[in-house]
């Protein structure tokens, strides 16, 4: 029995995914698709740890540094953009390795998210807008009312969750909620192959810990400077990227440059251990790295 051309190799950052992959790459020709949700922006080559122009070049690498920051990329959208990638793929017969640490686009490869219509950015404004004037209290009562489910299951202060499933419910009629019960996977099943990185908790905390040094010497306050200097969206989620936030304060002044890396440093291994939490509740049958 032919071994299926897909695999998935997942992990939390700093695990070193981008080099296995590579390996991987080398040996089997196989391309290598991104499934990382930071690592598609063009603004973010060093803060999300993208690979390297040479590591780019020495195998094919796709749907990496395709956005920009003031986009909003959201699982529906990768699923959209990545659904013709592995169709050309497959059509050609070639390997394939999509690699990242976002679980939802493994979800919605393995299980399935719903396609959920575009929300114009006039609703999508409009209901920011409304939880800015009424406060999260009030806003979540008045979501209660078109999606409870939604309303129970965001978790509190998550003003981006609950503000796109007010905008998504007031746009199309239906419930955010109603959308994601209509699942259907992007993988046939024995189409794929699941593998996740899952290194020794502190070992895993040193590489994070090296990792945020790394990304200081290799420009990441520029990176972030230039950023800033757009004035974008603090909601976007190229700006909620760990980094963003503590590198800017250091910019602006409020902070020093050790305690930036510090702060930094905490939430590069807090992320791992969320990513590293789901992975293991999520994806018990998938080979162990």
């Amino acid at each position: 029995m032919s071994q299926p051309l897909i695999t998935l190799l997942a992990g939390p950052t700093a695990s070193g995914k981008s080099r296995l992959a590579l390996e991987m790459a080398g040996r089997t020709g196989a391309v290598i698709v991104n499934a990382d949700s930071q690592q598609l922006y063009a603004d973010l080559r060093v803060l999300s740890a993208r690979p390297s122009a040479a590591d780019e070049a020495a195998a094919e690498h796709r749907l990496y540094g395709v956005a920009d920051a003031a986009e909003a990329w959201s699982v529906g959208r990768w699923s959209r953009t990545v659904t013709p990638i592995l169709a050309e793929m497959g059509a050609a017969g070639r390997r394939t390795l999509l690699v990242g640490g976002t679980g939802l686009y493994f979800t919605a490869l393995t299980k399935g998210l719903a396609d959920i219509p575009d929300v114009p950015v006039e609703a999508r404004d409009a209901a920011g807008a409304a939880f800015d004037a009424e406060g999260e209290a009030v806003f979540r009562r008045r979501l209660a009312e078109v999606d409870p489910a939604a309303a129970t299951r965001i978790e509190a202060g998550d003003r981006q969750r609950l503000t796109r499933a007010w905008a998504v419910a007031r746009h199309t009629g239906r419930a955010l909620s109603d959308w994601t019960a209509d699942t259907m996977p992007l993988l046939s099943p024995g189409s794929w192959t699941g593998m996740v990185i899952e290194p020794e908790r502190e070992a895993l905390y040193g590489n994070c810990d090296l990792r945020v040094a790394q990304m200081v010497e290799a420009g990441a306050l520029d990176e972030v400077r230039a950023l800033a200097e757009r004035s974008l969206d603090p909601a976007l989620p190229a700006m909620k990227a760990v980094g963003v936030r503590e590198f800017a304060a250091h910019l602006a002044g409020e902070t020093t440059l050790a305690a930036a890396v510090e702060a930094t440093r905490q939430a590069t291994r807090n992320y791992a251990k969320r990513q590293l939490t789901w992975f293991r509740n999520q994806t018990p049958g998938w080979a162990r790295v």
